[in-house]
């Protein structure tokens, strides 16, 4: 085989599963979420992909002649890679869950052969390419290095470049496309009939099938639902409602979390003008909140993914020119540079899925938020939890160790997934005019406050610091 075919041949295949192994954190975060399991089943369905094909190719390359497989197999790969997402939807009808069976189920079956068809062209292409066995090391060096270098390409490109300029879908129908076409040319007259057809109908259904999200970011499925008799509009990211508001009535509170939110907003410096840090924008209601029920506020926001901005803008009813002053970027990186004690209010309302990333749960991260934050200011932090709530125990014995005051409002009694409202200070807070701002705000929740009870609530749980923060494998969901 021609030096410049097999070396072509083996660094877009290994472009190709690199960049299926990227996608597919994309793909399945609106069934499963986006959380280090997530990944972790992901890399290992890939990686036992590679390793059963690159062992059956070998095989295959000694039992026939591997002129004969290669377009049989490109044409295949390309299948399978087109069929990928129609698998993913299909398996998505069933609501498998979140649990890590669940991910592998959903990863296994949209990724797994794809991995194992397209690894196991690589021993048939150095096989076709050794024409000197006092040259084995080296063509089998180069080949290998080439397809490292194809992985390299398939990973950089894909997680810098196209995830951030195309929905997944065109990505996916180029990709099998262009190993179908390379199959098909290199393929024996008659063509491989079976995978062809498989082929074809993987990329119609691709195209034809409809999706989960309205809008498809680097980061999030994004989707805006409207009610046909109220002037409400929910934002769903990943499966998971994260605002609900009127555009034209940033004061309308509808969700529980959002209430609780703007009762503890109340009892800081009430009536006076406020500085507000929101790490997280979502639908930016409560930063538009903040500035409206307080004229001379400002509302600064940390939100990792430019694309909410716009869905902001353009569904939601954020002001162009806007009262929020929005900063695109890792909360964690923007933090460093603000000055100290330039904020009265913080709220950590950052997600993914239904977990906090955990860089922004850290001691160390609160840390920052203190340094940030005025001597009478709030620090509110919202998570989401189940019993029997590992995380947000979790982080408030986090805040505990870094705000001498911290309180928790939730429901008297959780037996599933819900809001917690976390709230440290520097300054004593009034556990009374937390609760009296609750009930004026139509909220039921609970306030506990004391030592004694916040120590109960802890119990055994660990601090989160940079070097130990498992958010992923603490969060119940159900």
């Amino acid at each position: 085989m021609p030096r410049v075919a097999s070396g072509v041949l083996v660094f877009f295949t290994s472009a190709v599963v690199l960049l299926l192994e990227i996608l597919a954190g994309r793909l399945l975060a609106p069934y499963v979420g986006v959380t280090l399991e997530t990944y972790s089943g992901i890399i290992g369905v890939v990686l036992a992909g590679l390793a059963l094909g690159t062992w059956l190719g070998g095989r295959l390359a000694d039992n026939r002649d591997p002129r004969r497989l290669l377009g049989p197999l490109l044409v295949f790969g390309g299948a399978l890679t087109l069929a990928a997402i129609p698998i993913i939807r299909f398996l998505g009808a069933f609501d498998l869950g979140h649990s890590p069976l669940a991910i592998l189920t959903y990863a296994g079956g949209a990724f797994f052969l794809p991995s194992v068809v397209l690894s196991a062209l690589h021993p048939c292409i150095v096989k076709l390419s050794l024409t000197d066995l006092g040259h084995t090391g080296r063509t089998v060096g180069r080949l290998s290095a080439l397809g490292t270098a194809g992985a390299l390409a398939g990973t950089f490109f894909t997680g810098f470049v196209l995830v951030s300029t195309l929905p997944s879908r065109p990505i996916v129908l180029v990709a099998g496309g262009l190993l179908v076409a390379a199959g098909l040319a290199l393929s024996a007259r008659p063509f491989p009939l079976g995978p062809v057809t498989l082929a074809l109908c993987g990329a119609a259904f691709t195209w034809l099938l409809p999706g989960p999200c309205h809008f498809e970011s680097a980061y999030f499925c994004a989707s805006v639902e409207s009610q046909p008799n109220r002037p409400l509009k929910t934002l769903v990211l990943d499966g998971v409602t994260h605002a609900a508001l009127e555009p034209s009535n940033p004061l309308h509170l509808e969700l529980d979390y959002a209430r609780t939110v703007a009762a503890v907003f109340a009892t800081h410096r009430p009536g006076a003008p406020v500085s507000g840090l929101f790490i997280g924008g979502g639908g930016f209601h409560l930063p538009r909140y903040l500035v409206e029920q307080r004229p001379g506020s400002s509302s600064r926001v940390f939100e990792i993914d430019g694309a909410l901005v716009d869905i902001a803008h353009d569904q939601l009813g954020l002001p162009r020119p806007s009262p929020v002053s929005v900063s695109i970027g890792d909360a964690r990186v923007l933090m460093r540079s603000e000055p100290a004690a330039a904020y009265g209010l913080v709220l950590g309302d950052a997600f993914g899925s239904q977990a906090v990333p955990w860089h922004l749960t850290t001691r160390e991260f609160l840390g920052e938020v203190r340094r940030v934050m005025a001597p009478s200011g709030l620090y509110v932090a919202n998570v989401i939890d189940a019993p029997p709530l590992r995380f947000a125990r979790a982080e408030v014995a986090t805040l505990r160790a870094v705000f001498p005051h911290v309180v928790v409002i939730a429901d008297a009694s959780i037996s599933q997934a819900a809001n917690l409202i976390l709230v440290g200070s520097v300054e004593e807070l009034d556990a009374g005019a937390l609760t009296d701002s609750l009930r004026a705000f139509g909220s039921r929740a609970v306030v506990t406050s004391t030592s004694r009870d916040l120590d109960s609530f802890v119990g055994q749980a660990q601090v989160l610091t940079d070097d130990f923060a498992p958010v992923d494998q603490l969060i119940t969901v159900n």
